[in-house]
């Protein structure tokens, strides 16, 4: 576990190859056990590529934080101020207006040092900065760690939808952070 400082910032269109990189070592470890080697490359590939990053960089409605120690980045995160696309969630998230994390994750030796608690705190600071009335979520059912984290900080469960990694469809629930 590193003991460097933590600073958390906004990342900007220079970030996007370094956020790649977290992201394609981080997301395996969230997957659920039946995901395959296969379908956990082409989602990294299509949705977390450094191109991606650099179009959420720099999409107005997106906000991505990241968390860097002696000056790497070890973690980040993904806000998305946008109308729920996916029907499930537009029927259980009923405030408005409403942000999503999108993602959240940290490098496991950077985990129990307080970088995911001040990537959340500062997450949901600037939805609530923006104006949202609340933050909503989607984590795996079987992910009871990120469970327990998030309700600590104030997500509660608010129904369920389904998330598709490669050619596997998976079971989320949709949890709920209301200011």
């Amino acid at each position: 576990m590193s003991n460097s400082p933590v600073t958390i910032d906004r990342a900007d269109s220079g970030d996007a190859a370094a956020l790649s990189e977290v992201a394609a070592a981080t997301f395996p470890l969230a997957c659920p056990p039946g995901s395959t080697p296969a379908d956990i490359a082409a989602f990294i590939a299509e949705v977390l590529s450094p191109e991606r990053f650099g179009e959420y960089l720099n999409d107005p409605a997106r906000t991505v934080l990241k968390a860097v120690a002696a000056g790497q980045i070890v973690g980040y995160s993904l806000l998305h101020t946008a109308e729920p696309a996916n029907p499930d969630v537009a029927a259980v998230i009923n405030l408005r207006p409403v942000t999503e994390l999108s993602k959240m994750y940290v490098l496991p030796g950077h985990h129990g040092n307080g970088v995911s608690g001040g990537l959340m705190s500062t997450a949901l600071e600037a939805a609530l900065h923006e104006g949202s009335a609340a933050v909503w979520l989607g984590v795996n059912q079987e992910n009871v760690r990120a469970q327990r984290f998030y309700s600590k900080h104030g997500f509660r469960i608010a129904g369920t939808k389904t998330f598709l990694v490669g050619s596997q469809l998976h079971s989320d629930y949709v949890m709920q952070h209301e200011f």
